[in-house]
């Protein structure tokens, strides 16, 4: 994977998080930056740990399966892209609507151990889909302590930016932030099919 395939992984897997981050922006008339960059740090941290786990778990079976790794990372990536368009067009759980108060808890609640827990469980929630990703990515060449970072910048950057503008952009751009991030899976997959078969 090149570094601006590496760029769009990490932009696309931030999608949840953000989406996540702006249900919650609609509903804060003005939160701190403070609270924001806690959050993002938050969220970055574990969509960074996990995609490490799934990558580490994926290498066991690296070896077994070469001759086909760059089709199952391709049916991977394909099929989390279609998870995400189908669940951010769902009219049944849309995530950037049904984030709802219980979300970000920490942000109308005290500094407790509890509220912060419920933010760590939102950000693991929101990271499963890194996890899969991780798995796929033990079958490609690519560095996955490059792409754990960027994973985790791009999301506690895209979260931080969700909480402090969700007021002003709504819970609909969330939605459609989600749907491009599937979008932009199943391109990766594509770009990791063809630079395998035409050796690229």
């Amino acid at each position: 994977m090149n570094p601006f395939s590496v760029f769009l992984l990490g932009m696309a897997m931030s999608t949840d998080a953000f989406a996540a981050a702006i249900a919650k922006g609609t509903a804060l008339v003005k939160p701190r930056l403070s609270q924001a960059l806690a959050i993002g740090l938050m969220f970055g941290t574990i969509e960074a740990l996990t995609p490490a786990i799934g990558w580490w778990l994926g290498s066991f079976a690296a070896a077994a399966i070469a001759r086909y790794d760059h089709w199952v990372a391709f049916a991977m990536l394909v099929g989390l892209g279609m998870h995400s368009i189908m669940q951010a067009r769902s009219d049944d759980a849309p995530k950037a609507e049904t984030a709802g108060d219980d979300a970000l808890p920490v942000l109308q609640s005290d500094n407790t151990l509890r509220t912060w827990l419920a933010v760590a469980l939102t950000g693991l929630a929101t990271s499963i889909d890194a996890l899969a990703v991780g798995v796929g990515l033990a079958f490609v060449d690519v560095s996955i302590l490059q792409v754990c970072i960027v994973i985790g910048l791009c999301t506690g950057a895209m979260v931080t930016l969700g909480i402090l503008a969700g007021h002003r952009v709504g819970a609909r751009f969330g939605r459609k932030a989600e749907m491009l991030g599937g979008v932009v899976l199943m391109g990766i997959g594509a770009i990791i099919l063809c630079e395998h078969i035409t050796g690229g």
